[in-house]
């Protein structure tokens, strides 16, 4: 049976959340607003699509569909692995739909969209993690947002690990995303408690500086999480890690617990804490950040981008 997450395995993480601050609670937008994230939810719906927004509990969700955005999620809706911070559903999934890449660049198409971000869940089941999948994603997305000057949408992916398979990467790279996007969710002490067992922190380094060497100019990328038990020098010292091997880009957001099977919140991050991390961040040399409480990997992606 699926499960959004494994049962709890012993460690030095809590077992209840602290109570949640006043920082942390969102309005629900209404009139044009809410109309228009209605709409895009309706529109995301009635193409089959799927959407990190809504399996993973984004609390951004309603405020992103409202600006006419959202962060598609291909080859299906159930992951192989159960990381224990995600709230996507875990098990065996279905095959990969064949004509999931024209949906999503017909979603982008009609959404108007000018920065499109594709995630996905993991898919251990399939020879090529999905690789092929997302390169014929990234195709045809392309293809459809070309504006009247011929000019496409940028297209951010955000894609598994690939279980360690040099070549699948490589087949991503290949489609030209204009951001590779692999969020490493939290540092290396705490891989094997929040994470799957088969995640590697030392071959996410080495797949930034494999994608640097494939393209020199594609922008890489990685988002953490904060309240997962971290101390601040683990994290100075990975983001550390993270730069040498070549990734640009940073975000840096609250842990929030998905459900009651996934790990509890160690602790609720002051928003000035996370303005201090975003300094230090920049000073590694970092490109560009992005830190806050709300702060996902794809929130304002394209305003990031830009910049």
């Amino acid at each position: 049976m699926a499960s959004s997450c494994p049962p709890p395995r012993e460690g030095s993480l809590p077992l209840v959340s602290p109570r949640l601050p006043r920082w942390l609670k969102r309005n629900v937008p209404k009139g044009s607003a809410g109309r228009v994230s209605a709409e895009t939810a309706e529109l995301v719906r009635q193409l089959g699509l799927n959407t990190v927004c809504r399996h993973a509990g984004c609390p951004n969700r309603m405020e992103c569909y409202a600006q006419q955005t959202a962060t598609f999620m291909i080859l299906g809706e159930i992951c192989t692995r159960g990381c224990r911070f995600c709230g996507v559903t875990s098990g065996s999934p279905r095959p990969p739909e064949p004509d999931e890449p024209r949906r999503v660049a017909e979603a982008s198409r009609r959404l108007g969209l000018r920065h499109v971000v594709i995630t996905c869940v993991t898919r251990d089941d399939l020879p090529d993690g999905g690789a092929e999948h997302f390169f014929q994603t990234v195709q045809a997305v392309r293809e459809a947002t070309r504006d009247q000057s011929g000019q496409p949408a940028t297209i951010e992916v955000l894609p598994s690990d690939f279980a360690g398979n040099a070549r699948d990467v490589e087949r991503v790279v290949e489609a030209r995303p204009d951001v590779y996007n692999h969020n490493t969710e939290t540092v290396p002490r705490l891989f094997h408690a929040a994470r799957h067992p088969r995640t590697d922190p030392d071959w996410t380094l080495e797949m930034f500086r494999l994608i640097g060497r494939l393209d020199p100019a594609m922008k890489t990328k990685t988002g953490i999480m904060l309240g997962l038990g971290e101390t601040q020098p683990e994290v100075l010292d990975w983001l550390g890690r993270l730069r040498e091997a070549g990734c640009r880009l940073l975000t840096v957001g609250q842990y929030l617990q998905p459900n009651s099977d996934c790990l509890p919140v160690a602790r609720y991050v002051e928003p000035e804490e996370f303005d201090r991390l975003a300094e230090l961040a920049r000073g590694l040399g970092f490109e560009r950040v992005a830190a806050g409480p709300f702060v996902r990997s794809s929130y304002h992606a394209r305003e990031m981008l830009d910049s």
